[in-house]
């Protein structure tokens, strides 16, 4: 097998791959990148068994062949590489090792049969569909920092991705809740996506997705019994899906709160940025108190250290105070795009609604917490 290829396509495609690869693997095999080359086209596959990314690549072949390296030392070999190097890969069968060449540099990596290497294989995809990268990048942005970390939750650990809405205005809707806060943000449903069974897509397949995912062109999507996958460009991306049951979230979704508090979304996300700094590390706890037109932030931490800040804000009803977690006020409030923000408020024990004014596609909800 000998390949020729240029240096920031090689890099470009290697970046794509080599993130799927643990870095501490049990399993040999998992930790290198399959290599495939044939016809003008050089093919990288990376897998963990629940994430597989396979990107090709145009390059000079001849002859083909296939082999697997080590992923991380390959990558970091590529990116050292001067810009615009050509790299020549060459291996014989008699050797397991890849020849990395490229000007004066000459490196030997030693390689593992393309046999021994898994493949992930889906199954039957039951439905397709196309929707526009940017969407779809949109859906995971918004939603993928209320997904859970704990791991009994298991079926909290991914974003319930499943068509929603009415007949007349269906919606594709993402909804990540990690039991403390909740995040839902939908947009038109796109044809072919009505009868799609909701599947929840776990963290290291959205956070890889993520990553691949640009702002241009359109991608297919297919769903399956147990596996989703995305063609973006020559990328191809398939994840396991989460074999569990998604809470009924719309519960807990507060409709129609009370009272009502408008505020600049900056103004307000600096004000709570500065009064963070003196509350508890571990709790993140900071006191929110409503009155007629101005929202007071105070927070405070174990060495009797105190902070509070004022914001102008358009509000009319009762005086409430109730305390959050500052980290999910800021997350929901660095999603939200609009200049103006509504926190929808019951009473000091019932959880926050936070969205852009005139708005039904993005929803965050915020739970309280004692203070």
């Amino acid at each position: 097998m000998k390949i020729t290829v240029e240096r920031s396509e090689l890099l470009k495609s290697l970046g794509h791959v080599h993130r799927v690869v643990e870095r501490r693997n049990t399993i040999p095999i998992l930790a290198n990148v399959l290599l495939r080359a044939d016809r003008s086209k050089l093919s990288l596959k990376a897998t963990d068994l629940d994430v597989e990314v396979t990107d090709t690549i145009a390059a000079e072949v001849g002859p083909g062949g296939s082999t697997t390296v080590p992923a991380h030392m390959f990558f970091d070999i590529v990116r050292k590489l001067p810009e615009g190097a050509q790299i020549v890969l060459e291996s014989s069968g008699d050797r397991a090792a890849l020849a990395i060449r490229a000007g004066r540099s000459r490196f030997t990596l030693q390689t593992l049969p393309e046999s021994d290497f898994p493949d992930l294989a889906p199954g039957e995809m039951t439905h397709k569909f196309t929707l526009k990268a940017a969407d779809l990048k949109r859906l995971i942005d918004k939603t993928q920092f209320a997904i859970s970390t704990e791991e009994t939750r298991y079926y909290l650990n991914g974003i319930y991705l499943h068509a929603a809405g009415s007949a007349k205005a269906q919606t594709l809707r993402a909804v990540a809740t990690d039991g403390h806060r909740l995040a839902r943000v939908e947009m038109p449903l796109p044809e072919g996506a009505a009868e799609m069974p909701g599947v929840i897509v776990p963290r290291k397949g959205v956070l890889e997705l993520q990553r691949i995912l640009g702002t241009e062109g359109t991608i297919e999507l297919a769903v399956g019994t147990n596996h989703v996958r995305a063609q973006i460009g020559e990328i191809r991306f398939t994840s396991k899906l989460i074999d569990g049951r998604f809470p009924e979230y719309a519960r807990v979704i507060p409709t129609n709160p009370p009272r009502t508090v408008e505020a600049d979304r900056e103004t307000l996300r600096q004000a709570l940025q500065r009064t963070a700094i003196l509350s508890n590390e571990k709790y993140r706890g900071i006191r929110l108190t409503a009155r007629p037109d101005l929202l007071t932030l105070q927070a405070h931490n174990p060495e009797q250290e105190e902070a509070e800040d004022q914001v102008e804000v358009s509000y009319k009803g009762e005086e409430v105070e109730i305390g959050f977690n500052v980290n999910y006020l800021l997350d929901a409030l660095g999603a939200i795009e609009s200049d103006k923000v509504h926190i929808g408020l019951t009473d000091s024990n019932s959880s926050c609604l936070i969205h852009a004014p005139g708005t039904v596609h993005t929803r965050y909800v915020v739970m309280p917490m004692r203070l």
